[in-house]
């Protein structure tokens, strides 16, 4: 085979803005890898930060580097060691390029070919369109690495078709964001019953979901309105998302029967308006401090235990094959697994993932922006 040619959308140093699009090297899979031509990728939240505060807390990375978790597309060359795909499959996965321990440009989203670790793609049926398919592995990844491994929640794995009613109750605070659109579907599959919260126009798109009971997140009475409504529950612990969610979800589960674990993502709000920088930094660092020393505080009061998750972590356990390969394949082929949040197609073209990130800090209700290939 001829070596392809291949672009990304690069982050040539630090902050800077915006991507730019040019050549970039053709990378041959490891062992435990395949390379993917992109259809489809998607934009997190956690992209954009990356490129305005990225060095601040990934002081890792190399630059010029390649962005992005969520990609679509087709097998073109797998590794010495996979066996589960092959070249022309069609399949959804997440690049972890990012991740210390990978620390790869070659591993990021935002570019025509990826490399991906066979641990964390999945077979898609020809029923999906790649759009769809994009919005999910991030999502998945990082509500099945709160839920399921055994230093978080450690809840039972879902099955298809679903597991039987454990009789617990899970709270799941942001049901209608990309993790917890996938969180509220892989809970529902392990058997538990997911309470959640969303604004009113969400409400039918959780339950459609899989969540039992929602509530507004934007009530002056939810914590009272949670915690009347688990009084009889077992509860299985709670997934904060979003900012704030965090100390509401330890309110909530101090004063319920059952776990009293909180798995957190992204409880901290990142100003969009300025840069990180100079005067700017000092005050937001000392507010988060201020807001980390109460939460810590409140734990200890309540006996509430806390933990922050990183969606990448799974593939050093069990989960990411027990997701990607025992549990995802199937559930999508049978229809038994929506791909949420629904897809916003922002453009075509590597050069259109900058306007994504701009439109993503304006914010995004139930929907996951996606960019084609």
């Amino acid at each position: 085979m001829a070596t392809p040619t291949n672009q990304a959308a690069w982050i040539n140093e630090k902050n800077a803005k915006p991507l730019e699009v040019k050549e970039a090297p053709y990378t041959k899979p490891a062992a435990n890898e395949l390379v993917i031509k992109n259809a489809a990728v998607a934009i997190n939240p956690m992209d954009w930060m990356l490129q305005e505060t990225g060095h601040l807390a990934f002081t890792w990375i190399k630059y010029p580097f390649v962005l992005g978790a969520d990609m679509a597309g087709e097998v073109v060359e797998v590794g010495s060691e996979v066996t589960r795909f092959k070249p022309g499959d069609r399949v959804l996965a997440m690049g972890c390029g990012s991740d210390q321990d990978r620390n790869n440009a070659a591993e990021g989203a935002f570019q025509k070919y990826a490399i991906v670790l066979d641990n964390f793609a999945s077979p898609i049926p020809s029923t999906l369109a790649f759009p769809a398919a994009a919005v999910l592995p991030l999502g998945v990844s990082t509500a099945a690495a709160g839920l399921f491994q055994e230093d978080f929640l450690n809840l039972q794995l879902p099955t298809v078709p679903p597991q039987a009613p454990t009789g617990k109750a899970l709270l799941i605070w942001g049901g209608s964001t990309s993790v917890g659109s996938n969180a509220i579907q892989l809970a529902a599959a392990a058997g538990y019953e997911v309470f959640t919260t969303a604004s009113p126009k969400n409400f039918d798109y959780v339950k459609k979901l899989g969540a039992s009971q929602v509530f507004d997140y934007n009530s002056k009475t939810i914590v009272k309105d949670l915690v009347a409504a688990l009084k009889d529950k077992t509860v299985a612990g709670a997934y904060a998302i979003g900012v704030g969610s965090l100390s509401l979800c330890v309110d909530v589960i101090s004063k319920t029967k059952g776990v009293k674990f909180v798995t957190d993502v992204g409880s901290t709000d990142i100003p969009t308006d300025k840069k990180l920088a100079g005067f700017t930094l000092i005050p937001f660092l000392l507010g988060t401090m201020s807001r980390g020393a109460a939460l810590w505080l409140k734990t200890k009061r309540t006996g509430v235990r806390t933990k922050f998750v990183y969606a990448s972590d799974i593939k050093k356990n069990s989960v990411s094959k027990s997701i990607y390969a025992d549990f995802l394949p199937q559930a999508l082929a049978e229809g038994r697994y929506l791909a949420a949040p629904e897809p916003q197609v922002v453009g075509h073209g590597l050069e259109n993932i900058q306007e994504g990130f701009e439109l993503l800090k304006k914010g995004v209700s139930a929907k996951k922006l996606v960019v084609t290939l």
